[in-house]
């Protein structure tokens, strides 16, 4: 079953006139659109990059609606889903982020205990009506694939109608435009442009263009809404940031109707100052305004599918990047609209923003939850039993299923499937991936046996700040603390690396008994 679509619903109503009885109509949609451009989509639960929960509201006319209200049918056709089609960029390799990603994409990066980065926009995407999507991938797609072919298919229980979920590989073809691999978000788009040609995409009218390394809960259709309602030839979803992070980003300036009217990508020194701004604009009170005086975009737009093809095909036939250089060119030129999100929103690309990300899911109450039954978050089904837990403490964590803990304290981690915790074993601000499988008791025992390791963690082992990746064996009396505060550092042949002072076992590595790392 879709969810968070929209439907019009008509309401008879019986009402006394002059004349006696009238019989009327009314027609409204279920549940109303929103319309909103720098509105506030939430009373609470973050805002931004989690941090803080503002209310306010602008004038009519910079919500997009203007002073004079749609018509039923006109909002209706905003809102069409069916003529909407999301591209998922896969990303590139993800080196921030290594050595989590030394095996697989970024998107397929677990999360959550039981979740991957791509089920965040895939999850979004069924949310909000979309069921059109194509995935671009390129690097370490093999689990990435996998993954979705098990999640995104009509025995999963998603319903896909006349749409469809596509894995479109990076691949090489006859003749020397042909014989490169992506070089940017643009080209991976361009490379495959000849979709929107297709007998498929006929009916498309707008392209998504959505990352899939992003934590986040929104319902698209009110950004595409937003987008139509507006006129708009490119849309671009943005929050307010402070300084420590702005860099990192690209930055815009818009005026009073939320035009973009000046983008710089991921500025520098003078340049970064020179894109401050004061976003009061956005509807912010003076003080959250001074602390955020920078306009990020999140790396998510709609493009109308012709000025897409035509920007790509003629306009900026060499142009690699979205964000570096199609965008800024194109706000120069047409008509490019901001759309503040003022909700959570995180940019999984470092393993820092990762580890403090998968932490902040275990806060009380959670800046991001995946608990929502309304919009929930899909993943693959695994068929796993209920975590046993055996005389334990466990505060402020997330254990996810078919876990096995014995006697063991945990604190403030997330917990991955198919883990074994042994007795006396302390974790806490710990991120545990899981395992893929099982080992029988009986190979247990022979690895026991045999003074070997099997994959989970050993008895009286103590973990702090660390992050553990898929099926690790971390033999008995270990310790992970990195005590002497060692920021980076690199272990291959130890099992282990360290990467902005956090600790991350590698998969499928064996950490020895009574080791002290």
């Amino acid at each position: 079953m879709l969810r968070g679509t929209h439907s019009a619903v008509i309401r008879w109503v019986v009402s006394r006139g002059g004349d006696g009885l009238k019989l009327s109509a009314l027609a409204f949609l279920s549940p109303p659109p929103t319309g909103k451009l720098y509105e506030s989509s939430r009373g609470g639960g973050g805002f931004g990059l989690g941090r803080g929960s503002p209310s306010f509201s602008l004038s009519p006319a910079l919500r997009g609606g203007g002073e004079a209200r749609e018509s039923d049918d006109a909002a209706l056709e905003a809102r069409d889903s069916k003529t909407v089609v999301a591209v998922i960029l896969g990303g590139g390799a993800g080196t921030r982020l290594f050595p989590l990603t030394k095996r697989r994409a970024k998107p397929a990066v677990p999360i959550g205990g039981a979740y991957r980065l791509i089920d965040v926009p895939m999850s979004n995407c069924i949310n909000s009506g979309i069921n059109k999507v194509y995935i671009l991938t390129q690097f370490n797609s093999a689990s990435l694939n996998r993954h979705l072919s098990r999640a995104y298919n009509f025995s999963n229980g998603v319903a896909f109608g006349d749409g469809f979920v596509e894995v479109l590989a990076a691949t090489q073809t006859p003749g020397s435009e042909g014989k490169r691999w992506f070089q940017g978000t643009a080209d991976a788009v361009r490379q495959f442009d000849w979709l929107f040609d297709d007998a498929k995409a006929k009916d498309i009218e707008d392209v998504l263009i959505l990352s899939g390394d992003h934590l986040y809960r929104m319902d698209y259709m009110d950004f595409v809404q937003s987008h139509r309602q507006r006129g708009a030839d490119i849309s671009i979803c943005c929050l307010p940031i402070d300084d420590s992070r702005a860099s990192d980003f690209g930055l815009m300036k818009i005026d009073d109707t939320g035009r973009v009217i000046a983008f710089s990508e991921k500025p520098k020194g003078d340049d970064l100052k020179a894109m401050q701004v004061d976003t009061t604009v956005l509807g912010l009170p003076q003080d959250e305004a001074e602390e955020k005086p920078y306009i990020a975009s999140m790396g998510v737009y709609i493009f109308k599918k012709e000025i897409l093809l035509n920007l790509l095909r003629w306009r900026f036939p060499t142009a690699n990047d979205f964000g570096s250089e199609i965008i800024p060119a194109s706000a120069k030129e047409i008509n490019v609209k901001a759309y503040l999100f003022n909700d959570y929103w995180e940019d999984i690309g470092t393993i820092k923003s990762f580890f403090e990300a998968n932490l902040a899911l275990a806060e009380q109450p959670p800046r991001f939850s995946f608990y929502d039954a309304n919009k929930p978050m899909y993943t693959s089904r695994r068929n796993l039993p209920p975590s046993m837990i055996n005389n334990s403490k466990i505060t402020d964590s997330i254990i996810s299923h078919g876990c096995f803990l014995d006697n063991c304290r945990i604190e403030h981690s997330v917990v991955g499937i198919r883990s074994r915790i042994g007795s006396n074993v302390h974790l806490k601000d710990t991120v545990m991936l899981g395992a893929d499988f099982y080992e029988t008791d009986l190979e247990r025992g022979q690895l026991l046996a045999e003074g070997k390791v099997p994959i989970g963690i050993g008895e009286n082992t103590k973990i702090e700040n660390c992050i553990i990746d898929k099926n690790a064996k971390i033999g008995k009396n270990v310790t992970i603390a990195n005590s002497e505060g060692v920021q980076e550092a690199d272990r291959t042949s130890e099992g282990f690396y360290i990467r902005s002072g956090i600790t991350i076992v590698l998969k499928n590595s064996i950490i020895a008994d009574g080791l002290v790392i």
